[in-house]
């Protein structure tokens, strides 16, 4: 396979500095080799370009949403790097930065694949919009967007109109949903996965039901965007939104072989790694630990 490592140091979307630092700590910590050593092609191309903008300007292009200006030329950059990748018969792997850069992702590779789906990996549904969400941090409304959801400026972004059908889309360890994520749910009809539900209906369960509907509805190709907050935070201190009782690492191996192995699996992201706040390099190992588990699970 060959795959095209595309860095995003944005900390915009989550208003807290660390992520930005996540995709060259990373290089710092041989993922090329990482990945190379699995047996891929690899091309590191590089980092998309993140203006810097002082802190009193984040509101100076929308009152209520943090940063939104960058955040899209950062996410709209994204879209056509991922878009070329494909177009270049390569594996999208973007690696973040914070959870905006999903729409970025999902756009790209919806405008390369017809019927796109998406599992999303995460403690949070970042499904939040302009009018839901409390804190105006993007990082909690990427997901929302993509499905159609939200304000045109990030709905519309790289092409217009909806990137991904909210039937094909898949939520996994989900347990901090905000009031107005879980009325969009309920309209909507989404399907949301928590921790709860891995417990006690087993991982094994849950992906063959996903699985069977990717089936059933004819997807083209599916993009995993993977949060290392679906985690417990007691195996990753260096995430900057950590929720209690979050998903194995047993579980979330298991989870990322099954996918790889489905060989749907066509683009990823890996976010939310915040490099202030680990402690003695355990999280960046634990990331590198499950890139090397997924790429050697890749077809």
């Amino acid at each position: 396979m060959i795959v095209n490592m595309i860095g995003v140091p944005l900390f915009y979307g989550s208003d807290r500095k660390g992520v930005d630092f996540a995709p060259d700590k990373l290089r710092e910590n041989k993922i090329i080799d990482v990945i190379h050593n699995d047996h891929h092609e690899i091309y590191d191309c590089g980092n998309i370009f993140v203006p810097q903008i002082n802190e009193d300007n984040k509101y100076s292009s929308n009152s209520k949403l943090k940063y939104l200006k960058p955040i899209i030329d950062v996410n709209t950059n994204l879209a056509h790097e991922v878009y070329s990748s494909f177009t270049a018969g390569s594996f999208p792997f973007v690696v973040g930065g914070d959870h905006s850069l999903g729409l970025g992702s999902i756009s790209g590779a919806s405008k390369y694949y017809k019927n796109l789906a998406v599992i999303w990996v995460d403690a949070h549904t970042d499904i939040n919009t302009d009018q839901t969400s409390e804190s105006g941090n993007v990082h909690g409304m990427p997901l929302a967007a993509a499905m159609g959801i939200g304000p045109a400026s990030l709905t519309d972004l790289y092409f217009k109109g909806t990137k991904v059908n909210p039937e094909n889309v898949f939520i996994i360890g989900a347990r901090s949903i905000d009031k107005g994520e879980f009325s969009l749910i309920e309209e909507r009809g989404l399907t949301v996965y928590s921790t709860g539900d891995i417990k006690n209906k087993g991982i094994e369960s849950i992906l063959r039901e996903i699985h069977h509907k990717l089936i059933e509805r004819n997807v083209d190709a599916v993009h995993l965007s993977f949060d290392i907050d679906c985690l417990d935070p007691s195996m990753v201190p260096g995430t900057g939104t950590p929720v209690m009782n979050g998903m194995s690492v047993d579980d979330a191996k298991f989870l990322l072989k099954y996918l790889m192995d489905t060989r749907l699996i066509k683009s990823m992201d890996l976010v939310e790694l915040n490099t202030l706040l680990d402690k003695n390099n355990s999280t960046t190992k634990l990331v590198l630990d499950l890139v090397d588990w997924t790429f050697k699970n890749l077809n």
